[in-house]
């Protein structure tokens, strides 16, 4: 017998389904509301205890960084727990006067440190790593001085602020002055960072690790002590480039009627020469002995590439023939012998009027005299040699 077909099959399916996306939805909605207590009950102030797991984790700090600037790198390297713990840190520490401003560098800090630990190693200066700060004056090496203290040379200082024992244990972010020297000697100017008007008398000292003496600027600098010597070579030889040139040593040079390496070799000779007030003075004497095709014969010229150095040198150590020694060549040395500061560059770019040829100081205050003849000159170095300032002690 026939009939009207029945419905019962499709209202099932229909409400079956019906149950099941209401059960998908409540789920959901469980799901969501889980995440979101996770979030903001959990993670958004969770806040880790101790000083860390071991993982050390380099935390770069630029100038004028703040904390709430820091907290997408600390959460991305699981430095702290959560924004809102580092923030109320922060705030905490400043509250009571105990925050100190951020200082740029790279930080040595862990995973999972309290907020308050991260912050603390954040205003930690013995975690601070990849910043150099060259007084003017200074030479790639060290150098041994004759009854005083060592200089410590710019490769030293950034081997030394690579890497710290105990800080940075696991971290591949050690390099030496070995390897700087080979990176020196071996890798092209120009991939080097060498400035395009500096890179043909790079060039022509060969394979020494001393080529790039005086490129790299007196002052603060910043370098990420994880990259690899030539990377930290060429990062500090470009931010010095621009600093030098911003003192208006390219344009400059012309009017001395020097090259711009030129005028930062005469200037590396004031900064090592002059005393203090004298920068201009000094210049001028170096200019007008070149323009006279008269020897410089400076004696830091002779000291550059001795092993111990002193005021006074011996007349076996002036008769050496190096790349520097201006007893021995004519002009000025092959390159600088250390790195100028502002003043001795402007000095060389703007040197003091005078006829002077020769300058000897006389005292143990620094008192320079200048002379235009030989005679009056030989007058002042007895002077000086009466006051011993001239003595030996080799």
């Amino acid at each position: 017998m026939s009939g009207k077909p029945s419905t019962e099959p499709t209202y099932r399916r229909r409400r079956q389904w019906s149950i099941a996306v209401g059960a998908a939805l409540v789920v959901l909605l469980v799901f969501v509301v889980v995440y979101v207590y996770w979030q903001r009950e959990i993670v958004g102030t969770r806040d880790y205890a101790g000083e860390g797991n071991g993982e050390v984790v380099l935390v770069r700090v630029e100038d004028g960084d703040t904390v709430s600037g820091l907290v997408p790198q600390l959460l991305e390297d699981n430095v702290v727990g959560s924004r809102s713990a580092i923030i109320s840190a922060a705030e905490d520490a400043e509250r009571l006067g105990q925050f100190n401003d951020l200082q740029a560098g790279y930080y040595a800090l862990q995973q999972k440190m309290s907020a308050a630990s991260a912050l603390a190693a954040l205003t930690d200066e013995t975690r601070r790593l990849g910043v150099i700060d060259i007084p003017t004056g200074t030479a790639l090496d060290d150098t041994v001085v004759v009854s005083g203290d060592p200089r410590i040379g710019i490769l030293s200082m950034i081997a030394s602020n690579s890497c710290r024992e105990g800080l940075t244990d696991g971290l591949d972010s050690c390099v030496t002055v070995d390897q700087l020297h080979e990176a020196i000697a071996t890798t092209d100017p120009v991939d080097l960072g060498v400035p395009d008007w500096a890179v043909t008398e790079v060039a022509a000292l060969g394979a020494d690790g001393r080529r790039i003496e005086g490129l790299i600027s007196p002052g603060v600098h910043l370098f990420d002590p994880t990259a690899e010597p030539v990377e930290i070579i060429r990062q500090l030889l470009i931010a010095s480039a621009e600093e030098y040139e911003g003192t208006g040593l390219v344009e400059m040079a012309d009017n001395v009627g020097l090259t711009p390496y030129q005028v930062l070799t005469a200037a590396s000779l004031v900064e090592r020469e002059a005393p203090a007030g004298d920068f201009d003075k000094v210049a001028r004497v170096i200019l007008n002995r070149l323009a006279a095709g008269q020897m410089l014969q400076f004696d830091s010229t002779v000291n550059y590439d001795l092993d111990a150095q002193e005021v006074a040198t011996t007349d076996e150590d002036r008769a050496r023939e190096t790349p520097w020694n201006t007893y021995a060549k004519e002009g000025l040395p092959d390159s600088p012998i250390a790195s100028p500061g502002v003043e001795a560059l402007q000095a060389v770019e703007r040197p003091a009027d005078g006829d002077w040829l020769y300058f000897v100081t006389i005292d143990q205050d620094g008192t320079t005299v200048f002379s235009s003849d030989y005679e009056s000159h030989e007058v002042a170095t007895a002077e000086a040699q009466a006051n011993g300032v001239l003595d030996s002690d080799r």
